[in-house]
Formats: structure tokens, sequence, C-alpha cells
């Protein structure tokens, strides 16, 4: 993958505000890619991850999974085990508006992965969420469907591909 963000602000500083959004720096990073895109698939969860293994056990080439957990920091939605599962599945990345756990694992792993911070303990499973939804957090909307960019310098929004 050979984007930079900032090179991607520059050459669309006209659809700065439109149609290219920049998340607010707001996350950290882990995962063994510091660089990942693809298509957005969401989900808006609370505290339970049931629905983030069911998205995650599907086929990924190409798609970033954005978690809406409610800017919880109580539990953790993504572990070592959803990030195995991611991985194996070819997701490009997943950005988790939330805690994960089992970071230093998770580190090791071939997948992009951006977190509020880390927890601990794991989540419930009731098996509530939506899939498929806008969700809003970080300044912006992540709607299904657009295209996610992010690197070491923060992370873009764009409706259509960019690279």
């Amino acid at each position: 993958m050979s984007f930079k963000t900032p090179d991607l602000c520059d050459a669309n500083e006209a659809r700065l505000g439109k149609t290219l959004q920049v998340v607010a720096p707001m996350f950290q990073r882990y995962g063994g890619r510091t660089r990942f895109s693809g298509q957005i698939v969401t989900l808006k969860i609370f505290e339970d991850n049931t629905r983030v293994r069911e998205v995650l056990g599907e086929p990924g080439q190409g798609k970033v999974l954005v978690i809406d957990g409610g800017g919880s920091l109580r539990c953790a939605l993504v572990g070592d085990q959803l990030a195995i599962l991611a991985q194996n599945n070819g997701w490009e990345g997943i950005v988790v508006y939330g805690c994960i756990r089992d970071s230093g694992d998770i580190n090791q792993l071939d997948i992009g992965v951006r977190a509020l911070n880390t927890h601990p303990q794991k989540s419930v499973k009731r098996g509530v969420g939506e899939r498929n939804l806008a969700v809003t957090f970080g300044g912006v909307t992540f709607n299904p469907g657009a295209w996610l960019y992010a690197d070491e310098d923060g992370i873009l929004l764009a409706d259509t591909p960019l690279t």
C-alpha cells in the first residue's frame, strides 16, 4: 500500500470537508499494519462483541470494519482471537470507537487496528447490535460502502476511492 494521508489531503484539497473528511486524532495505533485502506462495513454495538465475531468471520478482502462501540472504556470489543479471525479472512483493518485487548499479540498480526485504548476485560455476549448503518464519531460520519484510509498521520474518509 503506497498512499500517505497527507498526500491524499493535498491532492484532494477541493474535496476536504465535503466528500473527503478527516477523522479527529483520537485513536491509538495497533496491529502490524501501520497503513491500511478499504471499503467501510459498519457495526453499532455497546459492550457486546457478538456481532463483531459474525462480521469478521466473513471474507473481508478490500474492507475495513468500523465499530461504533459508543466510546465505552469499560471493556474490550476486539481481542487477539477476533484480530486473528479478521487477518485470516483478509480484512484490511478495524477501527474501534472503544477498546481492544491483547494489544501485544495484535501488534504481531498483519492487520491494521485503531482503537481509543486498551482494556483487559472482555465484553458481554448478548448478540445485540446493528450492521451497515451510518455511524458518527470523531467529527465525521462513517457510511457503509465509503472508503477509509489510515496511516501514521491519521484517518481519512472518502465517498469514492482515492488510490
